[in-house]
């Protein structure tokens, strides 16, 4: 039986480059608001010979994910593996200046979204599959009030469901990217000599073993 792989996140970045390592083994379910770059996944991950389906939506949005979900249940019943990549970086700013618009859509995006998402795939996953979410630990640093503090709070509900499903699955990891040449880490590093980076593509090599361990 076909493996099936869903990963929100995943049109760019790390989720766009485990998406494609993941392919030769894994039918990729793509998540992502950007059309275009699941488009380009889908070309990519088709050269490579394997298969994808897309699923251009908000994760923000309940109502959509649960017909995703949904749908994954119905067409396949299952799921061997979630990765969550979806991530919303803010404009870095000192704490008294942070916006309410930028706060409430990093904590929409970073933290609710997940606290939605973790119940409507746990039931695919069963005791069987493996979640992954992608640590960046940047709470208490300057100017990383909104981001330190959403990403923050994303990682407390992983670690939680991990300790809770450590004994009864699924398997949740919890990953640390090294620093990468992605959009992200280019807003909030502008100047950065991005030669000293990891490349995306090498990193979701690295990371792939540590993934799909048992």
């Amino acid at each position: 039986m076909t493996k099936l792989a869903l990963i929100t996140g995943a049109s760019r970045g790390l989720g766009s480059a485990l998406a494609e390592q993941l392919a030769p083994d894994y039918h990729i379910i793509a998540v992502a608001r950007t059309t275009g770059g699941l488009e380009d996944l889908d070309d990519r991950i088709q050269a490579a010979g394997g298969s994808a389906t897309l699923a251009p939506m908000d994760i923000t949005d309940p109502n959509a994910m649960a017909t995703l979900c949904r749908g994954i249940h119905d067409r396949w019943g299952k799921l061997d593996l979630w990765l969550h990549s979806a991530i919303h970086a803010a404009a870095l700013s000192p704490v008294p200046s942070i916006a309410a618009k930028d706060w409430n859509k990093s904590f929409t995006i970073n933290a609710t979204s997940t606290s939605v998402l973790i119940p409507y795939v746990a039931p695919l996953l069963g005791t069987e599959g493996k979640a992954v979410f992608f640590d960046d630990p940047r709470a208490g640093e300057k100017f990383f009030g909104t981001y330190g503090a959403t990403k923050a709070a994303q990682m407390a509900l992983a670690r939680s469901w991990q300790a809770e499903t450590a004994r009864i699955g699924p398997k949740v990891r919890i990953v640390e990217p090294r620093p990468m040449s992605t959009a992200l880490r280019g807003r909030f590093f502008p100047g950065e000599d991005r030669d000293q980076l990891a490349s995306i593509k090498d990193e979701a090599a690295r990371l792939l073993p540590e993934i799909l361990a048992d």
